[in-house]
């Protein structure tokens, strides 16, 4: 199979002795799974496009609402008019950006049950979720098949970047051993979000990928905390893996191996909870008919369902899930 030829596209990015020709037919042959579409998904699937990384994955289980517009930079109001689910919107709008690569957007939940099979083949995989619990299993995964991921969050004015390479540095785990319990760790939902530090923290994990993939440069072997409002800035360093860290050191990967049966989370960002069934399909067409009999339709397309029942918004997904609007809390 010959290699990838490098387009002029990228001819600001291969005269930068960091990266070079070779270094580009390294981005063009590496495959990025992205976890996760939002606020810092969106930005690291448009810098990755556009650098010219060949094979993108992006995975999401949500669709597109209004208030994402203020920060998550691959939307419109169009996308929001035509009630995509973010995975199949980011698909459209960086195939439209790079023809030259190959995106595919899944319109999915990353969990215990699929998420080997979503970074399967993967150089590398980046964390755009905003959820710990999530990040936890894409911990146990990538450590358990040696690939590095890069771990992005931003919530308030502040954002955080750490770059993971299994055997080498310090896991998930190995700085942070449990889920910080409920209510300790700020949510978009208890803090907000300013929009400049998610495209501020995601772009140096974008960066952080780039160097990896080409091999050159400086990684981040440690973590980087800034905030944009009061303008600080820290890199704590990392002495790598802790010897008596369950995951990445005793391979007791809980989280990837823990049980799944029927799930309840509650979603980041609004007054909505998801709700899925592992293993079923939900034929969405059959289950327009039956709803449309009792309720009150206000969207359909061949990836999603929703209608209201009384005073909750039901937006239902072929894979078995259902995010729930308006719940009590």
């Amino acid at each position: 199979m010959s290699e990838p030829t490098v387009s002029s596209r990228y001819i600001r990015q291969t005269i930068f002795p960091g990266i070079g020709p070779e270094g580009q037919q390294k981005l063009l042959a590496a495959r990025v799974a992205i976890i996760g579409c939002g606020a810092t998904g969106t930005v690291l699937a448009n810098h990755l496009a556009r650098a010219g990384v060949g094979r993108l994955t992006i995975v999401d289980r949500d669709f597109i609402e209004l208030n994402n517009l203020q920060r998550q930079l691959l939307f419109d109001e169009q996308d929001l008019a035509d009630h995509l689910p973010k995975a199949v919107a980011a698909e459209r709008k960086l195939r439209a950006i790079n023809s030259e690569i190959e995106v595919q957007g899944v319109v999915a939940d990353a969990n215990p049950d699929n998420i080997e099979k979503l970074i399967e083949g993967a150089t590398l995989v980046m964390d755009g979720t905003d959820n710990f619990e999530t990040r936890y299993i894409l911990n146990d995964a990538c450590v358990k098949h040696n690939i590095p991921w890069i771990y992005t969050g931003a919530v308030s004015s502040y954002g955080m970047s750490q770059t993971i390479i299994p055997g080498e540095t310090a896991c998930l785990r190995c700085l942070s051993p449990d889920i910080p319990p409920p209510g300790i760790a700020a949510t978009c939902d208890t803090a907000g979000v300013v929009g400049p530090i998610v495209a501020a923290v995601a772009s140096i994990s974008a960066a952080e990928a780039i160097k990896l993939i080409v091999g050159q440069g400086d990684l981040n072997r440690g973590i980087i905390h800034f905030d944009v409002w009061y303008n600080s800035f820290e890199q704590f360093g990392s002495a790598g893996p802790r010897f008596d860290c369950p995951a990445c050191q005793q391979r007791n990967f809980e989280f990837l191996n823990q049980e799944i049966g029927a799930q309840t989370v509650s979603l980041c960002g609004r007054n909505a909870i998801q709700i899925r069934q592992p293993g079923s399909h939900i034929p969405l067409a059959e289950l327009a008919e039956r709803v449309g009999e009792v309720s009150h339709i206000t969207a359909r397309n061949d990836f999603l369902l929703r209608f209201t029942v009384d005073d909750y918004e039901l937006t239902v997904f072929a894979d078995a899930r259902a995010i729930i609007k308006g719940h009590p809390g």
